[in-house]
């Protein structure tokens, strides 16, 4: 398995178009709180339920809280449970493959058997299982999904750096005295990390949509927060007289998942992985 790594061109329309919406988010995400005139946790039971005006852009919910506030505060807490999740499967996962397919022998038969333990299963259904036998609340559901998402990585570096350390340019790197760190930061880590950015652009998607839906059945993060699982769950009730107090939430969810897929798809054409990603 090979990576090769395209020039980069002028910018395209798409480019420049995917660039303005990830900036835009990660704004909305990082600063959304300070131009935000309303306490999301604030309760006030005289303006539950009111619907969309000037005053309530998306109207108010149950406990007369703005949905718009909690909706844009709730990126910071959705998507940021997702990326700390990611950074965390990705820092466990990369070292083992490393150590995995460069070492072989007893470290590659002892990481590749925890990981086809963990693959036995779908991955939705183990983080269910560990999210409730560790018990409600968002610090264990993120456990639960790293123990689930390690894996992926783990699997994909060890193909990679298998295939790789028995070619000529590593025999040379060993030949001439590198230490076995100095030739996996080097030689393997340049053949890695393209293929690990698309998984892992690919991977923040899934893992959004995993904390939002276990938040939703009362797995993950637990109400006054803003989180979108959450809010799903609380409007659930009122679906059929407010149907907004839905839609909304999981408009949100669908527009970052989606962007999070686009921009898989623009690095995987930039850093040209040929190999298809399995999740």
């Amino acid at each position: 398995m090979e990576l090769s790594v395209s020039k980069f061109n002028k910018p395209t329309y798409k480019t420049i178009g995917l660039l303005i919406l990830l900036g835009t988010t990660a704004a909305v995400a990082a600063y959304a709180f300070l131009v935000l005139k309303y306490d999301p946790s604030f309760v006030n039971l005289n303006e539950r339920l009111l619907p969309m005006s000037l005053e309530h852009p998306l109207g108010t919910d149950h406990l007369g809280r703005d949905v718009l506030t909690r909706i844009l505060l709730g990126s910071q807490l959705t998507v940021g449970y997702g990326l700390l999740a990611l950074l965390a499967a990705v820092a466990i996962g990369v070292p083992c493959g490393i150590l995995a397919g460069f070492k072989g022998g007893f470290l590659d038969r002892f990481f590749m058997r925890i990981a086809d333990a963990f693959q036995s299963f779908p991955d939705t259904i183990v983080a269910i299982v560990l999210s409730g036998l560790l018990g409600p609340g968002i610090d264990n559901l993120l456990i639960a999904i790293v123990m689930v998402k390690w894996v992926n990585y783990a699997r994909l570096v060890r193909s990679i750096v298998s295939s790789e350390r028995h070619k000529d340019y590593i025999t040379m790197a060993k030949i001439n005295g590198l230490s076995s760190w100095r030739i996996m930061s080097k030689h393997l880590f340049p053949h890695i990390i393209g293929h690990v950015l698309v998984l892992a652009s690919l991977d923040l998607g899934k893992i959004i949509l995993l904390i939002s839906s276990l938040s939703y059945i009362g797995l993950g993060s637990q109400p006054p927060a803003p989180e979108w699982g959450a809010m799903l769950n609380d409007a659930r009730p009122y679906f059929q007289s407010v149907p907004s107090l839905m839609v909304f939430p999981g408009l949100a969810i669908v527009f970052v998942v989606l962007l999070t897929n686009l921009l898989g798809d623009y690095l995987r054409d930039k850093f040209d992985v040929k190999k298809e990603l399995s999740s």
